[in-house]
């Protein structure tokens, strides 16, 4: 393995139950006695990383997996609370989450584990490479795939680059786990979800198989097909029309905004219907909401602001609400209808259907609506009707808002002044056609997947 010789970089996608942690574990181990540092074994959330990895107990020995790797005598002393321990080397080593990356003190780690990678928050890495790029020291992402999300995206960039150890692991490669236990499972799968979503899930846990959506994702069937149809490319703002926002509204972390502008579409000179173009995403890094509208100010983004009913709630220690506050700051708020979850939902699907993702601006959000996922109860062995409570939930949440925004939004009195040769013309089946900018890129790929089918 690429570690063993000195190298700072891995991304291993390996199959279900081959060990993935236990290895990143002995990992940790190693380092820790060779070079004084901390050292993070990171989870998508903290909650599931105190049961993943903290409390967890190897079924074949029946000792915790914590220990197995960290022999007591090399343990200086231990915080349970904190999932934190200090070795007698004057390393430490703790179990933390990626939904609070950013909130964790103490020295900057030199080695860390991003677990379950294709479930975290691609975010995480983008803080803290710079500190490992800094120190020198190590990051090894391990994850089974989850569709064609960030994880397959860095696999994909980094694959050639000989900085990089990849690996891909098949059960049918390791033997590490038996076709008949396979079988088993599968046969619970396809009495949980139904014989195609099974199939689905075998092979993206067994066989690394990064076809098909996030099971349980919610939008993860529409942001596959805008991928396939190529609306997710180079997306120009249309010159003389008002980019809006949709907002979720909470604090910082809680309150993505996506900017978007309502393109309208004209056949033989007459007004047809509106078609989004998403042009940029945006997800606070202060509470401060005039540093949101400043953001947005920078750019020109000065549409509608389509905010949450509930933006009347007078804040705490100020008296005013931030309708109020919005308004005050020279920004169009506008409350969105009060509708029930699953009908914001609705309109967000129909939305991405439709709509033109800009691929580098809102990369963070295109991700996010991949990874917006229902919660899985164990115990009911079902789906909940609640998301998960992760980064991409609040994402997911502000889309819904932008769904319900959009689609009746008037055409301007003046046509939009369009890039050279820009013209729309609408086909019976309702899609666009024309010489537009979008479309060019949507050819581009159409023509590159033939010459790569031939």
């Amino acid at each position: 393995m690429n570690w063993q010789n000195g190298g700072k970089r891995q991304l291993l996608f390996w199959h279900r139950r081959a060990g993935k942690d236990e290895v990143n574990l002995q990992m940790h181990a190693v380092s820790s006695a060779k070079r004084v540092g901390t050292y993070w074994h990171m989870l998508p959330l903290a909650s599931q990383a105190r049961k993943a990895i903290w409390t967890s107990v190897n079924p074949h020995t029946g000792r915790r997996r914590l220990f197995e790797a960290f022999p007591p005598e090399y343990i200086e002393n231990l915080n349970d609370t904190e999932m934190f321990i200090r070795f007698k080397s004057a390393s430490t080593f703790q179990v933390v989450g990626s939904d609070n990356y950013d909130s964790l003190v103490g020295s900057p780690p030199v080695g860390i584990t991003f677990s379950e990678w294709a479930l975290a928050n691609p975010s995480a890495w983008a803080y803290l490479s710079p500190i490992l790029a800094e120190n020198g020291g190590w990051a090894s992402f391990i994850t089974s795939p989850r569709g064609n999300n960030h994880a397959k995206a860095m696999l994909d960039a980094v694959k050639d680059d000989p900085k990089w150890f990849t690996e891909i692991l098949r059960a049918d490669q390791t033997n590490a786990i038996s076709e008949e236990i396979i079988q088993d499972q599968q046969r619970v799968y396809e009495g949980l979800f139904g014989e195609a979503v099974a199939e689905g899930l075998i092979q993206q846990e067994f066989y690394c198989s990064f076809a098909g959506a996030m099971v349980g994702a919610y939008f993860g069937a529409e942001m596959s097909n805008a991928e396939r149809d190529g609306r997710i490319c180079d997306v120009p703002v249309i010159e003389g029309l008002p980019v809006h926002t949709a907002w979720d509204l909470g604090k910082a972390a809680n309150n993505p905004i996506w900017c978007f502008q309502a393109v309208p579409v004209y056949a033989n000179g007459k007004f047809i219907r509106n078609v989004p173009f998403i042009v940029d995403f945006y997800r606070p890094q202060s509470d401060d909401l005039e540093d949101w509208c400043d953001w947005l100010d920078e750019r020109g983004y000065n549409g509608i602001d389509f905010v949450p009913h509930d933006i009347m709630v007078a804040e705490w220690g100020t008296g005013r609400t931030r309708f109020e506050t919005l308004k005050s700051m020279g920004r169009k708020p506008r409350r969105i209808a009060r509708v029930s979850v699953e009908e914001g939902r609705t309109a967000a699907r129909q939305t991405i259907k439709v709509a033109y993702f800009d691929q580098t601006r809102c990369e963070q959000g295109i991700e996010g609506l991949k990874s917006y996922r229902r919660e899985w109860d164990d115990d009911l062995k079902r789906f909940r009707e609640t998301p998960v409570k992760d980064w991409a939930e609040h994402i997911g949440s502000s889309f819904r808002y932008l769904g319900l925004a959009w689609k009746n939004l008037p055409p301007p009195e003046d046509k939009p002044k369009k890039p050279k040769g820009l013209e729309y013309v609408v086909k019976p089946d309702g899609t666009i056609q024309g010489n537009m900018s979008v479309r060019d890129a949507v050819d581009a790929r159409v023509k590159r997947r033939k010459r790569e089918a031939a």
